[in-house]
C-alpha cells in the first residue's frame, strides 16, 4: 500500500492521475468524501502538485472546473505543466494565499483542502475567505491536523514541526469554533485518527488528531411575506 492510499486515497483514483502529482503529502483524502458532482466548480486550498485537483477534475467531468490555489510558484508551475502535458482542460492553477484567495465571490460549489489550513497563522481569515468564494449552499470538505491540548511552545518554535504540519495546529474545539464563527453551518467531523508526538524536554506524549470535516455555507433566509391585512 502506498502512503497516499494509507491516508485515504483510492488506488483507482491514483491510477487515473499523473504520477508526478502524487507526493505522499497530506493527512486525508477530501476528494473521497466531498461528494463531488458532474459540472461543479471546485476549489482546492493549497493545491501543491495537484493531486486533489486532478482527482476532482475526473469527478466533475469536462463541464466542471477545478481551481488550485498555492502560494509557491514552483508548485503552481509544476501542476500547470502536468495539466498541460496530460491534456487536462478543466483545471486551472493560480498563485495566491489562502488568506486572500484570487477567486471571485460566490463562484465555487465546493472547496477542498488537505492538511494546509493548520499552516496558516490567520485561520479566521482563511475560513472567512472560504465562505466568501462559496456559492450559497456550497460545501467545504477538508482534512487537517488539530491537537487535543494547546501545542507546547517547544513545538511552535520547531521548524521541523511546522513542516510536519503540527506546530500550527489548534485545539480541535478551537478549530471547529473558528469555522462556525466565520459563518459555516452543519460543521461535522466525519473521520478522526489520533497520533502522538514525544516532547524532547520531558519525554511526554502530546496527542494530535487527523480529522476530516464537512461544513456548508448557509443559504440566505427568505423574507417572510406580509400577513394578510397588512399594508404592502
Amino acid at each position: 500500500m502506498s502512503q497516499a492510499e494509507a491516508i485515504g486515497y483510492s488506488r483507482v483514483d491514483l491510477e487515473r492521475i499523473p504520477k508526478e502529482a502524487i507526493m505522499g503529502l497530506g493527512c486525508g483524502s477530501p476528494t473521497a468524501v466531498a461528494s463531488l458532482k458532474k459540472g461543479e466548480v471546485v476549489l482546492d486550498l493549497g493545491s501543491g502538485a495537484g493531486i486533489d485537483v486532478f482527482i476532482a477534475a475526473e469527478k466533475v467531468g469536462p463541464k466542471g472546473k477545478v481551481i488550485g490555489v498555492d502560494m509557491t510558484k514552483e508548485m503552481v508551475s509544476r501542476a500547470a505543466r502536468l495539466a498541460k502535458t496530460n491534456g487536462y482542460k478543466n483545471v486551472e492553477f493560480r498563485l495566491g494565499e489562502i488568506e486572500k484567495l484570487p477567486v471571485e465571490d460566490g463562484s465555487v460549489d465546493t472547496i477542498i483542502s488537505n492538511c494546509v489550513i493548520n499552516l496558516s497563522t490567520d485561520k479566521d481569515k482563511v475560513f472567512r475567505e472560504a465562505l466568501r468564494v462559496l456559492k450559497p449552499g456550497g460545501r467545504l470538505t477538508l482534512s487537517d491536523i488539530v491537537s487535543e491540548k494547546p501545542v507546547p511552545a517547544e513545538l511552535k518554535e520547531d521548524l521541523d514541526a511546522w513542516s510536519a504540519c503540527i506546530a500550527g495546529a489548534l485545539e480541535k474545539s478551537d478549530y471547529l469554533g473558528k469555522m462556525t464563527d466565520a459563518g459555516f453551518g452543519k460543521v461535522e467531523v466525519t473521520a478522526e485518527n489520533d497520533f502522538y508526538v514525544e516532547m524532547e524536554e520531558d519525554r511526554k506524549q502530546h496527542k494530535f488528531l487527523s480529522i476530516t470535516v464537512k461544513a456548508h455555507k448557509p443559504r440566505p433566509r427568505r423574507a417572510k411575506s406580509a400577513s394578510r391585512g397588512e399594508a404592502a
